[in-house]
């Protein structure tokens, strides 16, 4: 960052007094522009015994499958933010159930949130940014297509849970891949 987004004036990377971390501080208006973590959401939406997926349009995994998530927007909800989501890649109406799984990758400074959810109806069809969306029983998830460890995990721990019959909270950490 070179310019304050609020005056415009030079920023300067310092520790802001009570602060313990570099920030950039605009030398004009002395706003501190902190940089955090971006907010992933998504829904593992339900319908009988299968999951929706989205096969994406869009890069990173270009052609891969995953749960329909995406970034949070200001001033939504993280339910909000799964629905929204899910209207957009999935064109599909969804019910916001419980919180399933949070997964941290600190390597990024992303944090993926899932949620289970239950499929309104049967219209759906892929958005701008899905090349297909699918119904998927367990023993048909393309497991060596999914676009990212995150969706991995949950989906993991999502068909899991249901083979024992009951639902958790699942949290990881995910380490960068070893090169």
């Amino acid at each position: 960052m070179r310019f304050c987004s609020s005056c415009g004036a030079s920023v300067a990377l310092k520790i802001p007094d009570g602060d313990t971390l570099p920030r950039h501080v605009c030398e004009a208006c002395g706003t501190i522009h902190y940089q955090n973590p971006k907010v992933v959401v998504g829904a593992l939406p339900e319908w009988e015994d299968k999951i929706l997926l989205c096969r994406r349009a869009i890069e990173p995994q270009y052609g891969f499958w995953t749960v329909p998530a995406g970034f949070m927007e200001n001033r939504e909800t993280t339910a909000e933010a799964a629905a929204r989501e899910t209207e957009e890649e999935a064109r599909a109406r969804i019910e916001v159930g419980a919180l399933f799984s949070l997964v941290n990758i600190a390597h990024i400074s992303q944090v993926h949130l899932f949620y289970r959810a239950r499929l309104i109806d049967l219209d759906f069809g892929p958005g701008t940014e899905s090349l297909e969306v699918r119904l998927f029983s367990e023993d048909e998830i393309p497991w060596e297509d999914i676009a990212f460890r995150s969706i991995h995990f949950t989906l993991k721990r999502y068909f899991d849970d249901r083979q024992s019959g009951t639902y958790g909270f699942h949290t990881a950490d995910l380490a960068p891949l070893q090169q």
